[in-house]
């Protein structure tokens, strides 16, 4: 399966001197925890999805990867809907935010797909265990959840839920408080 890596966000809560994806988490870029955890994982090619809104990161993953998708920057599903079409789905999506993933959590998730597209969520209690932010929540059969920023999207009409207690997505990076977290726990 591949995957899209999406790395073309604004980062404006992140408040930082760099782009977002070039923001360093433990000497490296978080784009480049992500994108090594891709790389040693089951997935067969990484799409780096990028936009006007982070010309500093398409110049970095230009450099590094021959299959760069642009899209016009109007928001992570706009962006996510029109790198879909360039690719085969099913397709696994991951934001570039998550500087804690590893490869083995992108195969547990590959390895809970069964079809259709799947959506990764934790519980909101665990983010707030963690005391980083949580941007959007809902309730789903009593519980709180919030999505986890690694999907798998098809083109079939079947959608499933995957709930994740692996601490290892619990933290994206949003704000600085996020990146403290995120370098405490590395």
């Amino acid at each position: 399966m591949d995957a899209l890596l999406m790395c073309g966000g604004e980062g404006t809560r992140l408040d930082a001197r760099v782009e977002k994806p070039l923001f360093e988490i433990a000497d490296r870029p978080m784009i480049e925890h992500v994108a090594t955890a891709l790389l040693e994982s089951r997935v067969d090619t990484i799409h780096p999805v990028v936009s006007p809104n982070a010309p500093e990161t398409r110049r970095y993953v230009r450099d590094q990867c021959p299959s760069v998708i642009e899209t016009p920057g109007e928001g992570y599903v706009h962006d996510l809907d029109l790198a879909i079409d360039v690719v085969d789905p099913p397709v696994l999506s991951v934001a570039c935010d998550l500087p804690l993933i590893d490869a083995e959590v992108v195969d547990k998730v590959l390895n809970t797909h069964e079809q259709g597209s799947l959506t990764v969520c934790l519980p909101t209690a665990l983010k707030e265990m963690l005391n980083v932010g949580t941007d959007l929540s809902y309730d789903r059969d009593g519980r709180e959840l919030t999505p986890a920023g690694v999907n798998i999207v098809s083109d079939s009409g079947e959608e499933s839920m995957h709930v994740s207690y692996d601490l290892r997505l619990a933290v994206n990076v949003n704000r600085r408080s996020d990146a403290e977290i995120a370098e405490r726990l590395l």
